[in-house]
């Protein structure tokens, strides 16, 4: 399994300079495998552009990442509606309302019945959010504060989700495959029977 780290493995900021642009893990390689679909859902567009510019060189699996961007619940929901293959959600907790992320991060799981998908919670308020609370009481994989989270520990954070999506999808496959083979005894044995 390769992990390539950033480049910059040395930086433990998380500023960059307001002028950076799209990466190329926002374009996937034409003949390479197909990158790891990452939902970034902020209010904030310098979010966005940090979060892209700290992960443009990570490699996992020898996929790249991609991006598509959301600026409120509601634009993350539509888009996990019509996308099925986000491997991760970097979601905002605090967006339209002070509890904008929690909730799609409960609709995600109860409304939509996406239990494959990882969902990193982000805040850039930590004292309106407890913590322990949150992660007791929904189905997260990891809560940061966006102050703490450096860009080795953002890229840390997102290696180890999408190595547990990359499980939990060979596993649901597993299963499926097992349920298949299930139906098709069962039909056998209902023609034998007959």
């Amino acid at each position: 399994m390769d992990v390539k780290v950033p480049d910059d493995e040395s930086s433990d900021t998380w500023m960059i300079d307001d002028d950076a642009t799209a990466s190329a893990a926002e374009q996937p390689a034409a003949n390479g495998p197909a990158p790891w679909r990452v939902l970034i859902v902020d209010d904030d567009v310098d979010v966005h552009v940090v979060t892209k510019f700290s992960l443009s060189n990570a490699v996992f699996m020898g996929r790249r990442l991609s991006f598509l961007h959301a600026y409120s619940g509601a634009e993350a929901l539509n888009i996990l509606r019509t996308e099925e293959d986000i491997a991760l959600v970097l979601l905002d907790v605090i967006m339209e309302t002070t509890d904008a992320g929690l909730k799609v991060a409960k609709r995600i799981r109860d409304e939509l019945k996406n239990d494959l998908v990882r969902i990193v919670l982000r805040t850039g308020q930590p004292g309106q959010a407890l913590e322990h609370s949150i992660i007791l009481d929904y189905d997260i994989n990891d809560f940061w504060c966006k102050t703490d989270l450096t860009t080795r520990k953002l890229f840390t954070t997102v290696i180890a989700s999408l190595r547990g999506y990359q499980s939990l999808l060979e596993s649901h496959r597993k299963l499926e495959a097992l349920q298949k083979e299930l139906d098709e005894t069962k039909a056998q044995l209902a023609a034998a029977q007959a």
